[in-house]
This record gives structure tokens, C-alpha cells and sequence, in this order.
């Protein structure tokens, strides 16, 4: 085997993730190491929990980047918040709901299910009725925005509804924080965790969660340990909390923080509302040219995402051999469908930095010329 060093060429990246990432946020990553307890390091962990805050809308003390991707993020949430024996509402309209049902399980937590079809918003009158169902419910758990599908759901609602109840939320946001509005403290999310990969045009690897106060008080109330060491949160919290002081956790991720305290630095000047607006803009483009193809996308407007569009693959087109011709000829990527949507569908991303019109131009004409 003749080893070289890898040089992988430059790809238009408008898959379901990771997203393209900006000069600005490849380059912070470059930038000289330093110790990650050296106190220009803690400086700049307290301006990303501060531009955290912001992404997320939120004031929770509790906010910061989990040192692994976003399913690490999911799995801090429901390791620190289910206990054994814990009823937990489990809502599932896609392939990442399913996997909170497998932390649940894993948690010793004991899952009531809530199933939607597949291209289809979690219902709330569904979760309303579960509740009353099992009054002795401590969580309820659903996804925002439905990566696998395109779905986005009503998190206001759903959050609304679980604090009726007495309930804790836990939130997937992955690919909603910088795309679509999150707005932790108004709609009541106690638990949400997202991926710099996706909205945030970061580097992968590193999830953003936040914890309400109720979260916190339930974290520090436990009866059991929290059945993993690394994302026990009650041993990470004095590692990015206090002032000027951090209780050696474990060795963070230095360029790559770097790197998220740019791109957040980049959605704060760029503000979130004008975030929101140009993933909006740019969706309409889209979805504009293709209908112009005569593609047609499977979710409906009201609950479709901006952000992942999910398209049908016309009948007799080999769906595969697109992707590969849109990699090989044009250095473009898209995503193919998962689960149920699996050879049925594409999935275009405008995430974040891919979010502009140079690349949904080059997408349309990329597919208007392979699909001849």
C-alpha cells in the first residue's frame, strides 16, 4: 500500500449533513493550540456558552458543547434526566425518534410510543392523549425538525403540553437551531440538544445542549448514578461553569471549539432572524426550480423544512446513479432517503453556509442536466 496524505477534493456539500463550512470557520480551526485549561481557553468557552445562549434563546446557566456529535448530545439528555423505572412519552415520526426510544430502553426507562407517519409532524393531540393516559408520566421526547424526513413539528406545542402535565421535554434539534426559530425559554424546553455540523456550519463533533433550571433540579435529585461516566452531567458541570475556575473533566476538543466559537460568532453577526429568513429565501428558490423539473417535494408546506428538503425520485429513475453522477461530474453532494423513504427519495440540504443561491442554482442545473 502506498500511503500518502489524504487531500480530499473541494465538495458542494447539500446533503443532510455535514453542511459546507465557511473559509472563516476552517480557518479559526488552524489557529495555534493551546491547553484547555489555559485561561484564554476558558475565556473563549465562556463566549461560547454565552453565543450558545443566543443560538438557543435561551438564559439556562446549564448551556454548552458536549465533546462528541449530536447523538452524544441526545444521549447526555436522556442519561441524565431518565432513571430507571421513569415513564417517558416517546414520539417517533422518523428515523432519529426511533433512536430516542433506544435511549429510553437503554436508560431502564420505560417508553410509551407515539407514532406518526412518515413525512408527517408529531401530532399533539396524540401526546395530549397519552398524557392523560399516564398521568405518571416524568418526560416527554420528540424531534423539531425530523432529519430523515423534512418534518418539522410544533415544538411550542408539544413543550406546552408536557408542562401541563407536569412533564419534562426533551428536544432534538439538531438540524433546527440557526434554521428555523428555537426558542428554548419561551416555548419551555427543558432538554435540547443540537449538531454543529448542520444550521451552524461547523466541523463535526460537537453537540450544544442546554438544561433548564427544572432539568438541573431533577439531574442533582437523582436515586442512581448516572449510568455514563463522560456525560454524567453533574461531574461536566464544573467544567464549564464557575468564573475563571474548571474542575478537569476531560481534554477538550481545542481547534474545534475553535471553530464553533466562529461559526457562532458568524450566526450572531448575521443575527437569527435574517438566519432564518435566508434559509426561508433560499428553500422558495429551490423549491421554485424544481417544480420547474418537474420534481416534486413529499412534505407538505405547512411543516416542511427549509433546511432538508425531501424530493421523489420520478418513477424509472435510478435515484443511486443521480447521486453519483451529481459526486463524480459535479463535486455536488445531496442525500438519499432513509428508512421507509430509502430509493424513494432525495434529501437537499441548505444548512447553514450552503444556504445560498450560488448553490441551489448549480443544484437545479446539475440535476435538470444529469436527469436528461
Amino acid at each position: 500500500m502506498n500511503l500518502t496524505s489524504f487531500n480530499p477534493p473541494r465538495r458542494i456539500l447539500m446533503g443532510p449533513g455535514p453542511s459546507d463550512i465557511s473559509p472563516q470557520v476552517l480557518q479559526a480551526q488552524s489557529r495555534p493550540i493551546i491547553g484547555h485549561l489555559d485561561p484564554l481557553f476558558v475565556n473563549m468557552m465562556d463566549e461560547i456558552k454565552a453565543l450558545l445562549q443566543y443560538a438557543f434563546q435561551t438564559t439556562n446557566q446549564h448551556t454548552f458543547a458536549v465533546s462528541a456529535p449530536g447523538s452524544a448530545g441526545m444521549e447526555t439528555c436522556f442519561v441524565n434526566l431518565v432513571e430507571p423505572g421513569d415513564k417517558v412519552i416517546v414520539c417517533i415520526n422518523g428515523v432519529f425518534g426511533q433512536r430516542m426510544l433506544e435511549n429510553v430502553e437503554r436508560c431502564g426507562g420505560i417508553a410509551v410510543v407515539i407514532e406518526d407517519a412518515w413525512g408527517q409532524p408529531v401530532s399533539p393531540a396524540k401526546v395530549e392523549q397519552a398524557l392523560q393516559q399516564h398521568p405518571d408520566s416524568k418526560i416527554v421526547a420528540f424531534v423539531h425538525a425530523e432529519t430523515s424526513t423534512g418534518v418539522a413539528s410544533d415544538a411550542q406545542a408539544l413543550c406546552g403540553l408536557a408542562k401541563q402535565h407536569g412533564c419534562l421535554s426533551i428536544v432534538d434539534a439538531v438540524t433546527s437551531v440557526g434554521g428555523i426559530p428555537v426558542l428554548v425559554d419561551e416555548w419551555g424546553i427543558d432538554a435540547i440538544y443540537s449538531g454543529s455540523q448542520k444550521c451552524l456550519s461547523c466541523v463535526p463533533g460537537l453537540s450544544p445542549v442546554s438544561f433548564s433550571p427544572a432539568a438541573v433540579e431533577k439531574l442533582k435529585g437523582r436515586k442512581t448514578k448516572v449510568q455514563s461516566w463522560f456525560l454524567d452531567q453533574s461531574l461536566v458541570m464544573a467544567y464549564w461553569s464557575g468564573e475563571q475556575k474548571r474542575s478537569y473533566h476531560h481534554t477538550a476538543p481545542v481547534t474545534a471549539l475553535y471553530a464553533l466559537h466562529e461559526s457562532l460568532l458568524m450566526l450572531h453577526q448575521e443575527g437569527l432572524e435574517q438566519a432564518w429568513q435566508r434559509h426561508a429565501q433560499q428553500h422558495a428558490l429551490l423549491a421554485a426550480g424544481l417544480d420547474k423539473l418537474g420534481l416534486n417535494l413529499m412534505v407538505e408546506i405547512a411543516y416542511r423544512l427549509p433546511q432538508l428538503n425531501l424530493v421523489a425520485v420520478p418513477e424509472g429513475v435510478d435515484e443511486q446513479a443521480v447521486r453519483a453522477r451529481l459526486l463524480n461530474d459535479y463535486n455536488l453532494e445531496i442525500g438519499a432517503g432513509l428508512g421507509q423513504f430509502a430509493g424513494k427519495a432525495w434529501r437537499i440540504g441548505l444548512m447553514g453556509y450552503a444556504a445560498r443561491q450560488e448553490n441551489v442554482s448549480l443544484c437545479l442545473a446539475a440535476l435538470a442536466e444529469v436527469l436528461e
